[in-house]
């Protein structure tokens, strides 16, 4: 797990050392324990590290092998010793311990295919000396950034959004995705930011850079399959198979050279991590197993009753965090750096505190749960997306069942079926009500709606859980993730989003997922011998709440003159004919702020 940078020179001149610095310099943070570089004939690799596998100085990057391939390589491959097995048979050798050396190996064996057995996640850059290409690539649910910009005859790449800016004296804000995130919530559908002119290379795509031609083309190599044996299977074949691919999902997770611990809200997903994973890891060390929790000093989002009943049954060292609203606003400015982009809520610094604990205990490796909801269907708001299958597959005694027994205690039945009319529609009735909503006078700018209509209609319920994963939800979940972590010199690590756990999830019929009114059944089922029965039955859903309400109130005056004096907030929005509720309150105070902290403009 690091950090990497990356600039080609397209005038064929060799990179200046402090160039490729200056950006590696910038992402110290993601890799503290090395730092290396590479220098080709018009290009240069940068790398930092965060040694977690093989300790050593043979962990080095950017890393060498058989004098051909140069990689900088950021991600763990959980499946390397697997994959190094199966080389060996074939003749390969290796000189270290790493999951590097295995990356360089099936390149060399396998070509662009080697990322197809590839179970992990990874953003690296390879450059393959004979055939002069640079082969870049991002793992297929985008758990590791890599954002590229082309500006002032180059090409330049990194883990961080900061590294590329170093190249933009003015920065200008991207327009579309602004107004798609303050009126949408909208952040990670598409491969633009929020910066003018710097892209991500989306997940699952690899970039191959010509260096003879200074051409580049991005190619898709990985989509979700649906397994129509498993979508046959009966309740119990299906909670029995989750939960062997959940348990060899986390045994693989485990993986590592230094210490391991997990995130833990109290919530069904991250307590069955904790406890499936504490089990496998005090058979390994014999030790007990970390597990950190944040608390909100709001009593009605508090979620550690549930918490501690996870640590007393799982036998874990529990730790809580509990940030104070003078947390909130001393480290404002911090987390929005961190996160580079404007981002959903204030939630997220409930997670940045819980990371934070995470390195003052040593915790170099974090498990944590995201990717459960969106595989499992664990947001209210599939309730309408699910019964709308059932009505389309005329299931009329499933769906009347189900909606009797809806378990929800923020959704109504009201907003469930104008949710389900506007699905059996296709969606084109939300669709038109975002299309009105952003009409309003009150937004200045008009972006186009064939952006975001790809969001709003899908055909059946296994295509709407791919999108949750690869366009509307996951994504931004991912980057907050990758930020809070990485800025505390953490790796996290994902159980619930392993490529085969997930492509199992997606096939397992829907009737098992919701069942009797509750979300996430089957994962209820997998896990209800070895979790308390108040978590695994729990239908009240938080995560890492954040006190909203106290945070924002509390500094409200001073939140609304930043509004007021935010000149792109002002160029978007009429603020004399708003009224501004937490959300939008939100949203515009942190483009205010980013606004500052980044020194972003506004073009005409």
């Amino acid at each position: 797990m690091c950090g990497i940078s990356g600039i080609i020179n397209k005038e064929e001149h060799s990179v200046p050392l402090e160039k490729i610095k200056n950006m590696n310099d910038l992402i110290i943070h993601r890799g503290p324990d090395d730092e290396g570089y590479y220098f080709g004939k018009n290009f240069s690799f940068g790398h930092r590290r965060l040694a977690i596998l093989d300790l050593s100085k043979d962990g080095h990057q950017p890393m060498d092998y058989s004098g051909r391939y140069i990689i900088t390589y950021n991600g763990e491959v959980y499946n390397y010793l697997e994959i190094k097995e199966e080389l060996i048979k074939d003749g390969y050798t290796f000189k270290s311990r790493t999951d590097t050396e295995v990356v360089l190996a099936s390149y060399d064996k396998w070509g662009f295919d080697c990322v197809n057995r590839f179970n992990g996640m990874w953003a690296f850059a390879l450059y393959d000396k004979e055939r002069e290409i640079i082969f870049c690539s991002r793992d297929r649910f985008g758990v590791k950034p890599f954002y590229y910009t082309e500006i002032d005859n180059k090409f330049v790449f990194g883990s961080e959004i900061k590294q590329l800016l170093l190249y933009y004296p003015q920065k200008y804000v991207n327009k579309n995705v602004l107004i798609e995130y303050i009126v949408l919530g909208l952040e990670e559908h598409t491969n633009e930011t929020f910066f003018e002119n710097i892209f991500k290379l989306e997940q699952s795509h690899n970039l191959i850079y010509d260096l003879k031609t200074h051409t580049y083309e991005i190619k898709r190599y990985y989509a979700i399959k649906v397994d129509g044996g498993i979508s046959r299977l009966s309740e119990k074949e299906s909670v029995n198979l989750y939960k062997q691919e959940l348990e060899r999902s986390i045994r693989l997770r485990l993986r590592s050279d230094v210490k391991v611990g997990t995130c833990l809200s109290g919530g069904l997903d991250s307590s069955s991590i904790a406890t499936i994973a504490s089990k496998i890891y005090s058979e390994n060390s014999n030790q007990n197993f970390n597990a950190i929790t944040a608390k909100s000093i709001e009593k009605e989002g508090d979620e550690t009753y549930y918490a501690n009943l996870v640590v007393k049954n799982a036998s874990l060292h529990g730790h809580i965090v509990q940030p104070t609203t003078e947390d909130f606003m001393k480290n404002i400015d911090e987390v929005i750096y961190s996160q580079e982009e404007p981002f959903g809520g204030p939630s997220i610094f409930m997670q940045y505190f819980v990371m934070k604990k995470a390195k003052e205990l040593g915790c170099k490796v974090m498990l944590d749960g995201q990717g459960g909801d969106e595989t499992l269907v664990g947001y209210e708001l599939y309730y309408s997306d699910y019964l709308s299958s059932l009505l389309l597959n005329i299931k009329l005694s499933k769906f009347w069942e189900t909606l009797k027994n809806l378990k929800n205690f923020k959704t109504t039945k009201v907003d469930i079926f104008k949710g389900i009319v506007s699905v059996m529609l296709y969606n084109k009735i939300l669709l038109l009500k975002r299309i009105f909503g952003m009409r309003n006078p009150i937004y200045k700018l008009q972006p186009d709606s064939k952006r975001f209509n790809h969001i709003y209609t899908y055909l059946n319920f296994k295509n709407f859980q791919k999108r949750e994963i690869f366009v509307r939800f996951l994504p931004h979940l991912l980057r907050y993730e990758d930020k809070n972590s990485m800025r505390h010199s953490i790796e996290t690590r994902l159980p619930f989003i392993d490529y085969k756990s997930v492509e199992c999830a997606i096939s397992i019929n829907e009737d098992y997922k919701v069942k009797k009114g509750y979300l996430k059944y089957i994962l209820r089922k997998a896990v209800e011998p070895i979790l308390p029965h108040e978590v695994v039955w729990r239908t009240n859903k938080f995560g890492f709440e954040a006190p909203t309400n106290t945070w924002l109130s509390i500094y409200k005056q001073n939140i609304l003159q930043e509004i007021k004096d935010s000149k792109i907030v002002n160029n978007v929005v009429n603020l004399n004919l708003i009224e501004l509720d937490n959300v939008l309150l939100w949203r515009l105070f942190n483009v205010a702020r980013w606004e500052n902290l980044f020194n972003v403009s506004f073009t005409q």
